[in-house]
């Protein structure tokens, strides 16, 4: 596109095409430009008697299409001393069509040092006519400026627009056709691009940005379609991650990643561009995942769709052995090889890793680790200290799998096991580094974590949705409730609704929220689909048919110790991370692990010496004061001091059970109902608060008070939430295991004791004498012991 001039005024010959403009009321004096097809001046422009206008953003501006709004951007940048670049886009669920584009300064983000987090933008959304409008826009800046004449006018690319045969020119070096277009001045001209469809064997034909949900007929023709794009942006393309189905040992899953992702050579800075695409039942290969926001500066852009070549041996491949083949990159081209699994750890870690491990291990008589070998390779690596593997016979009912690694790029595959202690603070239960993204590799970490902990399986465990993992956790904890971590992949499939959408946004939370039976949820869900036309949306099906793994509905009735439904934030916060390097990860580690453990002591001592206030004179608060440990008691206090506000209304009478109706005073729609049982005490209360989190809920109580309950029966305090937590490890070694069992556990938790009763008897000489004749007696008594 030829732009004619950079000042203050954007003449109206040069505006791009495509773009509309409302009309201007005032009379066109004889002499002035006849306007180009298609545009007309807006009202609140500025027309200047040489047929200029003066055109700022506004909301409200229409274009005919999403490159005019690219185009008209590019010319308003230059002229007020800026770059763009091209943002986030938003498609259709129902069609994957393109509905909504952000255009931003070129200093947005963070991404490199040149950026400075600028909130410049422009927002173009398509309406039902098929028109552009501009829909949000902010047109301040936080960096300084340029002059216009300091900026190059921008070329701008336009993907696929129609041109006539006969006009195109073809380039032989780069296949870009161009097209010159007269206006009704005469003074337009502009480029439009198009990529060819190159011969069969050697390239495909060109779509474009990537998007979810693009489909190609092979792994081959997406890779070709990656590289070629990549050149076209400005970078390289790698062969990352295959993932390979249990079953057959066929490739069901391949990632392409930026040639600077990782930090494995100088040259790389750990970019996290990359384009995942999975095999469908039909055969054919689908983008599921991407990721398009690069850390670095991108090289000139070429054109490499005449340049591709097919590597040698891939010829004979083409129909039916790439699906079976890795491809492994040297002297700049790919070569396939055999099966075989990959490790995304470098090979430097397990000798670092495994020396550590036998150190520790010589301190610790509890500390375990394994590492899986294949092949005689050595894969994933799992560990667990023996406070972790104590804190799991206490605190291992409700665990949480953080793979926080995986939804990025990372120098390492770190996934940590975690529950929640007597405190509701994070505990460490386990680590692993996971080798790659196969259900191999997943399977054999969960069996390693069960025979650490003495084969306990969790009642539930909160972990991604994927497949692999799902069918990992069925094979190894099959009595374990599966609960996904839905934020990551709701906001992946319906960010874009979301967005644009407050209403749907507020009728999706409120079915899936305030669904309390299951015709309640389902009523709900047929009307939201039907109404925002989603019945076709193959995510909110596949998500239905699982509704059982994250709806609150079916979850509540589990005990997840409280855990919210996206887990918890990162046990090591930011001092350990999937990009930690290899030569600061066991000191990180170490020191995260020490960070935590005095948390939990600050904690300990203020539950053994700190008293809380009570706010009434209910004897069960005094009794659950005495019993839970400071941060518990808070949370069964809240609730205590809400049944206040509540009635009960009896409903009916079968045998020794009265169900009543607990409603909060003044708001009848807060109601649930609850089920008392005089012969033996028990409660249970339809919003499944103590089944969930293991504390009787307000409506309970307010029961509770009304038959007049001076005091909880001891099931309804829960061992793990008391100030005792940590010393109940044996009280009910009669119901399982064996001494092979807890002996580790044992030695582990003695000489913890051991560690602190010796510390506290060297500070004087009086107390060493004091704790030495303690001892001495206590060695006494051990001996006449069977």
């Amino acid at each position: 596109m030829n732009i004619e001039e950079f000042g203050n005024v954007m003449p109206l010959r040069g505006l791009p095409a495509g773009l509309s403009i409302p009309r201007n009321n005032s009379h066109r004096e004889d002499g002035d430009d006849i306007e180009p097809a298609g545009l007309s001046i807006p009202r609140n422009s500025s027309h200047r008697e040489d047929g200029d206008i003066r055109l700022e953003p506004y909301v409200g501006l229409e274009f005919d299409s999403a490159e005019g709004a690219q185009e008209f951007y590019n010319i308003y940048a230059t002229r007020n001393g800026f770059r763009i670049r091209i943002g986030q886009l938003y498609r259709s669920r129902v069609d994957g069509s393109v509905i909504s584009r952000k255009y931003v300064c070129s200093k947005e983000g963070f991404q490199t040092n040149t950026r400075t987090g600028c909130p410049a933008y422009i927002r173009v959304q398509k309406d039902d006519s098929g028109m552009w409008m501009l829909a949000n826009v902010n047109k301040e800046h936080n960096h300084d400026l340029e002059l216009p004449g300091e900026i190059n006018p921008p070329r701008i690319q336009r993907k696929s627009l129609p041109a006539p045969r006969s006009s195109v020119g073809v380039s032989a070096r780069t296949g870009i056709s161009s097209v010159e277009e007269d206006s009704p001045s005469g003074t337009i001209d502009r480029k439009r691009f198009k990529r060819e469809e190159v011969q069969e064997e050697t390239s495909v034909v060109v779509r474009g940005e990537p998007y979810k949900g693009l489909e190609f007929n092979s792994a081959l023709e997406a890779y070709k379609y990656y590289h070629i794009y990549a050149a076209s942006v400005g970078f390289k393309v790698r062969i990352g991650q295959l993932f390979r189905s249990k079953k057959d040992g066929s490739v069901t899953s391949r990632r392409f990643v930026c040639s600077k992702e990782g930090h494995q050579h100088p040259s790389r800075v750990g970019c996290s561009a990359f384009l995942r695409i999975q095999r469908q039942a039909s055969g054919r290969w689908v983008v599921d995942r991407l990721d398009m926001e690069h850390n670095h500066s991108m090289d000139c852009p070429v054109d490499a769709s005449g340049t591709f070549t097919l590597p040698k041996g891939f010829r004979e491949e083409l129909g039916n052995g790439f699906e079976h083949t890795d491809l492994v990159e040297a002297n700049g081209s790919f070569s396939p090889v055999g099966r075989g699994r990959r490790s995304n750890i470098g090979s430097d870690w397990y000798h670092v890793l495994i020396e550590y491990f036998q150190s520790r291990q010589a301190e610790d008589t509890g500390f375990f680790y394994a590492v899986e070998a294949d092949n005689g390779k050595c894969m994933s690596v799992f560990w667990a200290d023996g406070r972790s593997r104590f804190a799991c016979s206490q605190f291992g009912d409700a665990i949480v799998l953080d793979t926080t690694y995986r939804r990025g790029s990372f120098s390492v595959p770190l996934a940590c096991f975690v529950g929640v202690n007597h405190h509701k603070q994070p505990v460490l239960l386990g680590c692993a580094l996971i080798a790659d993204d196969s259900e191999q590799s997943f399977t054999w970490v969960f069996k390693a974590w069960l025979r650490a902990m003495s084969g306990r399986h969790p009642l539930s465990i909160t972990a991604d949705q994927d497949k692999i993992i799902q069918q990992s956790i069925a094979e190894v904890f099959p009595g374990t409730h599966h609960r996904f971590s839905t934020c990551q992949k709701m906001e992946e499939n319906l960010g874009a609704l979301f967005s644009i959408n407050d209403e749907f946004k507020y009728e999706y939370q409120t079915c899936i929220l305030q669904s309390q039976t299951a015709n309640e949820f389902d009523l709900s869900w047929n009307v939201l689909l039907s109404k925002y036309n989603l019945k076709e949306n193959g995510w909110l099906k596949e998500m239905y048919l699982m509704r059982k793994s994250w709806v609150p509905l079916y979850i509540r009735g589990t005990f997840f110790a409280g855990i919210h439904v996206d887990g918890m934030k990162p046990f090591f916060g930011n001092i350990l991370t999937s990009q930690t390097p290899l030569n600061e990860f066991i000191l990180r580690y170490e020191k995260g692990l020490e960070q935590r453990q005095e948390e939990e002591k600050k904690e300990d001592f203020s539950s053994f010496n700190l008293q809380p206030v009570l706010h009434t004179k209910d004897p069960i608060e005094e009794q659950c004061r005495r019993l839970y440990t400071i941060s518990m008691f808070k949370v069964f206090q809240k609730e205590l001091l809400e049944c206040y506000g509540y009635a009960g209304i009896k409903l009916n009478v079968e045998g020794a059970i009265s169900r009543y109706l607990v409603q909060k005073c003044g708001n009848g729609e807060e109601s649930k109902t609850v089920a008392f049982n005089a012969s033996n005490l028990n409660i249970s209360c339809s919003c499944k608060m103590f089944e969930f989190e293991g504390i009787l809920c307000r409506h309970a109580l307010k029961v509770f008070q009304i038959v007049n309950i001076r005091e909880l029966p001891s099931r309804y305090i829960l061992h793990r939430w008391t100030k005792n937590a940590k010393y109940g490890i044996l009280r009910d070694v009669d119901s399982g295991g064996s001494y092979q069992d807890y002996k580790p556990l044992m030695l582990w938790s003695l000489r913890e004791e051991a560690r602190n009763y010796i510390e506290a008897g060297a500070t004087s000489i009086e107390r060493f004498k004091v704790a030495f004749e303690i001892m001495h007696e206590g060695r006494r008594n051990l001996s006449w012991q069977n």
